[in-house]
């Protein structure tokens, strides 16, 4: 793969291109302010560990759509940005102080997945280099003696079955003294990790048994006010609109009503919108499960009675989520479209960005030759162009076009740092019991 390869920027349909441009002028003109707030941000509230967040790029607008506290796709990144990566980790870890050696990831279940193994062999990768003692903690229940496998890249990931002793974990003879989670905990929280000595990041409060994508885009929705200001534009612009709906049964039809009240409700305030900025496309809404991740129970509407004719399998796709957990709570969040495209096929694509404490680290786009501009594309038949964020997202060229590359790239990082902050006070009110 050529480096032209890596940092190429998607195409953006140009009819569209006009008030992205204005939306990326404004953010390269308030660069220092930007900078500069957003480090006041961090010193009232500490950044996550790591993040992942997914984007998309209207033309008309530029939004995050969702979040990821225990991401994977590490092995997508441009390896060139490792070193920044590195540096990322080492920032994050003077939180847990000096003495902080030897770490234990706990991953997911997933042995079967190649993709995901790679990713964890890439974090693993990451930490080590770094300067810490990395081993891999598997909570799967059956494992009694460490498992290693070799994945098709020719790394090699060694999973070892977790041991409580009182209230530490250990793996062998390895006793850690951080423990990472790269488990989004859609199944519950474990007994073995309840109540440990060891600092266990992310907190067990913020998987995906108990944490709600609505929460979080509640928080959101106030970053995106308070940066609007700060700017000077339509908050609309950068923040999807969304509204949540709980107690659904979708096979048993249950909480129809409120879904399609809701659906209604979203379909309109994008159309007030459309009409405002003279928007020539239809609304939609993407409903999907208020917690989880893999791109599963998501689907399109586009007018309200989609949601009262949803066929048997569409319901049966909806109703349950990852670890087979039943969905009882949705969000009904604005539809952002994707106009850019990937390769000379045009395929779809959207940029993913990642984040390590407070920093861009890099990130790709999830390109899907058979999905829509309207579509989830976190699907199978899924690709990923790896890219390298022009010195960590933070320094545009205001000599060049709006859209050149480190200018796209610094307003992805900008839209994503906001969603960051999100996330942080996310968990800073998790922290306090609130």
């Amino acid at each position: 793969m050529t480096i032209e390869h890596l940092h190429a920027v998607p195409h953006l349909t140009t009819a569209l291109t006009g008030p992205l441009q204005q939306l990326e002028e404004t953010l390269l003109s308030h660069q220092g302010e930007t900078e500069q707030w957003l480090r006041t941000q961090w010193q009232d509230t500490r950044a996550p560990f790591y993040a992942s967040v997914d984007l998309r790029n209207a033309g008309f607008k530029l939004a995050p759509v969702d979040t990821n506290l225990f991401p994977a796709g590490f092995n997508n990144l441009n390896p060139s940005f490792v070193p920044l990566c590195v540096q990322a980790v080492q920032s994050a870890m003077e939180h847990y102080g000096p003495k902080v050696r030897h770490l234990l990831v706990v991953p997911e279940n997933h042995t079967r997945n190649l993709f995901y193994l790679e990713s964890l062999a890439a974090l693993q990768k990451i930490l080590e280099t770094a300067g810490y003692k990395v081993h891999l903690g598997s909570l799967i229940a059956d494992l009694r003696e460490p498992l290693p496998i070799t994945l098709p890249s020719g790394a090699k990931v060694v999973l070892e079955p977790v041991i409580r002793e009182q209230n530490r974990l250990r793996v062998g003879d390895f006793s850690p003294c951080f423990i990472l989670l790269n488990n989004d905990l859609s199944a519950g929280r474990p007994a073995i990790l309840e109540n440990l000595d060891q600092p266990v990041v992310p907190p067990l409060e913020m998987g995906w048994h108990s944490r709600l994508k609505s929460s979080h885009f509640t928080h959101y929705r106030r970053v995106a006010a308070e940066f609007a200001r700060l700017i000077g534009i339509d908050p609309w612009l950068i923040d999807p609109i969304f509204r949540n709906c709980g107690q659904i049964d979708f096979q048993q039809r249950v909480g129809e009503d409120c879904l399609a009240t809701n659906v209604a409700t979203v379909l309109e305030q994008i159309g007030q919108k459309y009409s405002e900025y003279g928007i020539d496309q239809q609304p939609f809404v993407i409903v999907k499960a208020d917690a989880g991740t893999y791109g599963m129970n998501i689907m399109t509407v586009h007018n309200v009675d989609q949601v009262r004719e949803l066929n048997r399998k569409q319901r049966t796709k909806m109703a349950r989520g990852k670890e087979g957990h039943l969905v009882t709570d949705v969000i009904v969040q604005e539809g952002v479209y994707t106009f850019e495209t990937w390769g000379e096929g045009q395929a779809t694509a959207e940029p993913v960005v990642y984040m390590i404490d407070r920093y861009v680290v890099g990130g790709f786009y999830r390109v899907h030759a058979e999905r829509g501009r309207d579509e989830n594309l976190n699907m199978p038949g899924m690709t990923f162009e790896a890219l390298a964020f022009e010195d960590s997202c933070t320094q545009p060229d205001r000599a060049r076009a709006p859209d050149a590359q480190p200018n796209r790239f610094y307003a992805y990082g900008v839209i994503a740092r906001l969603a960051l902050l999100a996330a942080a006070r996310e968990l800073y009110e998790v922290s306090r019991g609130g």
